[in-house]
């Protein structure tokens, strides 16, 4: 079978590269090993969320005295939270293969690799295996929870983030080691729905690519939660031989003792580049990542690589944004090259996370002179009314020029709330026509404006 191009994995880069490249009229194949939609329709992104709103809920209605409401004691059913998760991914995934089926897209079920020569071998679940011609290929075969090497993953007593979506039952007590948007998000989850969570940070603040103000807003509001957060810690050693796990935690006072049922590893993500052709096709690495230029092309002529095998952020929208600028520059049309400086951020614990272009810290440091406006959704009507008073927006403007740098949000729905922002900064709005654009009232989103106007002495309730 010839084809104009092959897509070797079908996560979030992958399948939309194939539909965008059968729009454009190619003739278009993907190849995936195990299901339509890959680790984040299956095993990340959806199913996390899924697992988070069943969280919240169960929170919405242990507090449902605070906004009038009379209910009988709540319990979470642990198997048909998890039964709902399983269901939603189902869903997607389904959805992914009609999607395939509607774009006349071949889906190849098997391994594949790429071979010299434009060819792609592809090995089905039974050992048989089946060449292919494509004139171009694209490889997108996603990440892996990242294993650290004083603490292997058994699967049972010490898990990634696959093992944790689908526990057989909830445990009493859980470590996470590693406070990124997988290790906040499934503490929340955990914390939520009963288990006594304490999270092991090697940084000095919990999830540290985000900006200061918001790590110390998320410390504030996980206390309040009771999860317990230990930051400039690293677990040395877990000893799994008794009934549960005894952790070794270095903190900067000397060693600790952790007792809990689960470790949870979530220290990040490696990429997938074992045994998919690079070494026999001479394609180059560096760091673990596949070497690409502007427009995904690998080192070989005619082979290409996106997603989280390739340097950019490791984020489902990034791996389709990076898959269909790769695909309209296959066909000869003139994309623009990728701005990964406006790239958003989501974090989906409780209050959520969202953030895009340059912390204060990073700001500064690249020699910008600042006007920074915060709002804190304390003096926001809707939040007030929501009984969500957590958190705040936080705009980071050049003070030279306007141009606004960056924005970090912490507070409910505040994930539904940045699109705005990146919007805003692809269109290179300045801080005072964000203060003239009317938001409506009442909303969360009124603290965009309100954070804009506070970072130039306009603020009105404040």
């Amino acid at each position: 079978m010839n084809y104009d191009l092959i897509v070797i994995g079908s996560g979030p880069g992958g399948y939309v590269a194939a539909i965008r490249a059968s729009q454009l009229g190619l003739k278009t194949a993907v190849v995936e090993r195990e299901s339509l939609g890959g680790i984040c329709l299956n095993w990340g992104c959806i199913p996390t969320k899924a697992l988070l709103k069943s969280a919240q809920v169960f929170e919405y209605i242990n507090h449902a005295a605070e906004y009038g409401i009379k209910t009988a004691e709540a319990e979470a059913d642990f198997a048909a939270v998890i039964k709902r998760s399983r269901g939603v991914a189902d869903g997607m995934s389904k959805g992914v293969q009609f999607l395939m089926k509607k774009n006349k897209i071949d889906v190849i079920m098997g391994t594949g690799k790429v071979k010299p020569g434009n060819k792609v071998e592809v090995k089905a679940a039974d050992g048989s295996q089946k060449e292919y011609t494509a004139t171009s290929i694209i490889l997108a075969t996603g990440g892996r929870s990242r294993e650290l090497p004083n603490l292997k993953q058994d699967g049972k007593k010490v898990i990634g983030y696959r093992q944790a979506m689908v526990l057989p039952e909830q445990p009493k007590s859980m470590v996470v080691v590693g406070s990124g948007a997988i290790g906040v998000e499934f503490a929340y989850f955990y914390a939520t729905l009963g288990t006594k969570v304490t999270v092991v940070e090697f940084m000095d603040n919990v999830v540290p690519v985000e900006d200061e103000d918001v790590s110390k807003q998320l410390l504030r509001s996980f206390k309040k939660a009771g999860i317990e957060v230990m930051t400039s810690s690293s677990v040395e050693s877990v000893d799994t031989s008794g009934s549960g796990c005894k952790v070794q935690v270095k903190t900067a006072s000397g060693m600790q003792t952790l007792e809990c049922d689960i470790v949870l590893s979530a220290a990040g993500v490696v990429a997938n580049i074992e045994n998919i052709g690079l070494e026999e096709t001479g394609i180059k690495t560096e760091k673990g990542k596949v070497v690409v230029d502007e427009f995904y092309n690998t080192s070989v002529k005619g082979v290409y690589a996106i997603g989280d095998i390739v340097g950019g952020q490791a984020l489902a929208h990034v791996a389709s944004a990076e898959g269909i600028i790769c695909v309209e520059k296959i066909a000869g049309h003139k994309p623009e090259p990728l701005d990964y400086n406006n790239i958003p951020g989501c974090t989906y614990c409780s209050p959520e996370i969202a953030s895009v272009g340059y912390t204060e810290k990073a700001a500064k440091a690249a020699g910008y002179e600042l006007k920074i406006g915060k709002f804190p959704f304390s003096a926001s009507g809707k939040a007030s009314a929501a009984g969500a008073k957590d958190g705040f927006v936080k705009l980071i403007f050049d003070a030279k020029y306007g141009e606004l740098l960056g924005a970090h949000m912490i507070g409910a729905n505040v994930t539904e709330m940045i699109a705005e922002i990146v919007v805003a900064r692809k269109l290179e709005t300045t801080g005072h026509e964000m203060i003239k654009s009317v938001h409506p009232h009442p909303t969360m989103s009124e603290a965009i404006m309100e954070a804009a106007a506070d970072a130039y002495g306009e603020v009105i309730h404040l």
